[in-house]
């Protein structure tokens, strides 16, 4: 195999690919994004800006967490869809301390009643996590979990056992009327131009990171991690920028009839990590690739039978794994990733450890990848955004389809 560069998080290529021939158009690429990022309406300040943002923010948040701690409370109940939700799902699973952190996006009474059975109520805070702060699927969790409380602490003011995160504004944010109407008792923020799908490192991740332990110092060095990395990952030297060359196989992939995706992570730590991508993608690619992810081995046993048959003539592969000295876990990987290489395109992923700054790394890998892959896919067919414009790949316009129709039937 290849090897692109090793840093923490190490991208390798099953087959040659000519990386070369995309000079040029990685370069505008870059060049595109850089003269974006930072402006507002470009989503784009996931770069740089929030990582400093943050380090300037971190005494706020771990004050509110530790203030939010103070009655006793030792678990974390997330309310939040899409974004709000998948970012800090994948950090806190990668990381392996969310024991006692659990999530909520549905809407119907039964998944309620089977996620509140699972807490234990004095023990419980929640937090509530909207941009917007009308997102149909968190304001029914916000106000069928506040009525939980209400019945279970036989008081209507439980307003001390829930956090919002939310935008700034008032006038925006009808989460945030109610921090302000006194209902939720702190709050912090889902920052400007950001994206959910590209805000693990926005107020309710690092609020989470604070509940389950991890120090000022500690989140202050994932921030730093990031900003270092994202200086790799906006290199112009493709040789250099792993981020560039995974965008250039997944554009060679496409060119090549290949339309499908699969990104196979092994291993349980990544099991949030899978929505995550698949989020991302999905929505920054739209229907010009589509991507699914799996967790491993387990996943062998029910795609490897059609991943490898003859048929299968519109797939390529990405593996992800963490590095390790186990034989049997080492085998199973040389063995699957052989025998996918010798049927399809494939990359793989490695990565050191999974500690904060590395995984840091991988996650501004997969935010450039993406964002990357999107805007070369665009201008192999002179499909070049206007500034005045934000990208694509950080818009999800199609989503507002299926919202209008809800609303339609909860209108009838």
């Amino acid at each position: 195999m290849m090897t692109a560069q090793k840093t923490n998080v190490s991208v390798n290529f099953s087959q040659s690919v000519d990386f070369s021939k995309y000079d040029e158009l990685a370069a505008k690429t870059i060049e595109d994004i850089q003269s974006r990022a930072g402006k507002s309406g470009q989503f784009l300040n996931w770069i740089n800006e929030l990582q400093n943002i943050q380090l300037n923010n971190i005494n706020a948040l771990y004050e509110l967490c530790q203030n939010a701690k103070k009655g006793g409370y030792t678990d974390l109940a997330i309310l939040g869809i899409g974004g709000s939700r998948h970012t800090t799902e994948s950090m806190v699973k990668m990381l392996g301390c969310d024991k006692n952190i659990h999530f909520y996006s549905s809407v119907d009474p039964i998944s309620f009643k089977r996620f509140s059975d699972g807490l234990n109520l004095d023990k419980t805070m929640f937090l509530v996590v909207s941009k917007s702060g009308g997102t149909l699927e968190t304001t029914t969790a916000y106000n069928s979990a506040k009525a939980l409380m209400q019945k279970y602490l036989n008081k209507n003011d439980v307003s001390e056992r829930f956090i919002g995160m939310t935008d700034a504004s008032s006038e925006k944010s009808k989460l945030r009327r109610l921090v302000e109407a006194g209902e939720l008792s702190g709050s912090g923020f889902v920052h400007d131009d950001v994206g959910g799908r590209f805000s693990i490192l926005d107020d309710a991740t690092l609020f989470t990171l604070f509940w389950a332990g991890y120090s000022k110092e500690e989140v202050s060095a994932l921030l730093k991690s990031s900003l270092e990395a994202q200086k790799i990952y906006m290199s112009k030297d493709i040789n250099s920028n792993p981020a560039m060359k995974m965008a250039i196989f997944n554009v060679e992939a496409k060119a090549n009839g290949k339309n499908r995706h699969f990104v196979e992570y092994f291993g349980d730590a990544f099991m949030g990590t899978t929505l995550w991508e698949k989020q991302l993608k999905n929505e920054s690619l739209k229907a010009r690739i589509s991507t699914d992810t799996n967790v491993g081995p387990g996943y062998l046993h029910y795609n490897a039978e059609a991943d490898l048959d003859v048929n299968n003539k519109d797939s390529f592969f990405t593996f992800v794994y963490v590095k390790t000295d186990d034989k049997t876990t080492n085998a199973v990987l040389s063995g699957v990733v052989n025998a996918y290489s010798n049927m399809h395109p494939v990359s793989v992923i490695e990565i050191d450890n999974l500690d904060l700054t590395t995984i840091a790394q991988f996650i501004e890998l997969k935010h450039f990848e993406t964002l990357y892959t999107g805007n070369l896919l665009r201008r192999k067919e002179n499909n070049v955004t206007s500034l005045s414009e934000a990208l694509p790949e950080v818009l999800q316009p199609n989503v507002e389809i299926y919202k209008k129709e809800v609303k339609k039937a909860l209108a009838d």
